[in-house]
Parts: C-alpha cells; structure tokens; sequence
C-alpha cells in the first residue's frame, strides 16, 4: 500500500511556469464582461434619474420610493431654514390641502403637469 502512495507521489509533474496565462486572460475577460454587464447599465440608470429630478416643475405629479402620490407644490431654488435644496413640497390632499416635505431623491416617477393641450400620439 505504502509503495503504490509513492508511485502515484512520484508521477505528478511540476507546473510550468508561465502556463497561467490562459487563465489570467479568462479572469480579465471575465472582468470585462462583467463590467458591461453590471456597470455600465447602472450609471445610465443613474444619469436617468438625475435627468428625471433635475427636470421636475411646479404642478408635475410624482409618485415617492414609499408609495406616496402627489403634486408637486413648490421646489426651493435656494437653501432656507425650513426647506432644504434637495427637498420639494407635495400637496397630497386636495380638499384638506395637505402639504408634506419629501427628499427629491425619493422621487421616483414623474408625470409632467398638462399644459391644457392633447398630446399627439406617435404615428
């Protein structure tokens, strides 16, 4: 038994050196798909959303991260005490005329406001 451990012992030959180089081309390789396909999405997603904040205006309806639905009632142009810059005001309710602050980056749908005219439909 003991003679058969040191035959199979003796059999096994030396890596070579420099034979890792198919395998450091499929981990870069590996890497570099990896990056189109996690990476690159994600930052289109996040030039969208900061598209979609940076264009919101008076009277446009949004819907929050938390579900909440309302119009837009009023977006600071500056810093002031009660009301920061990365935060707009949402009228909730209509007939109690409920008004509730909400970060911008909790927005995340926004259907533009009417402007009285129909849209025109894709043709």
């Amino acid at each position: 038994m003991m003679s058969l451990l040191a035959l199979l012992a003796e059999g096994e030959t030396p890596a070579t050196p420099g034979g890792g180089g198919p395998s450091i081309m499929m981990l870069l390789l590996i890497m570099a798909a990896g990056f189109f396909i996690l990476v690159l999405p994600m930052r289109r997603q996040q030039k969208q959303q900061q598209n979609l904040l940076s264009n919101i205006k008076v009277r446009d309806k949004v819907v929050t991260s938390g579900g909440i639905v309302g119009v837009i009632f009023s977006i600071p142009e500056k810093k002031d005490d009660e009301v920061k810059e990365d935060e707009v005001i949402l009228k909730v309710d209509d007939s109690a005329g409920t008004r509730i602050r909400v970060l911008k980056s909790s927005i995340v749908r926004v259907y533009p406001a009417s402007t009285g005219q129909q849209s025109s439909e894709k043709k």
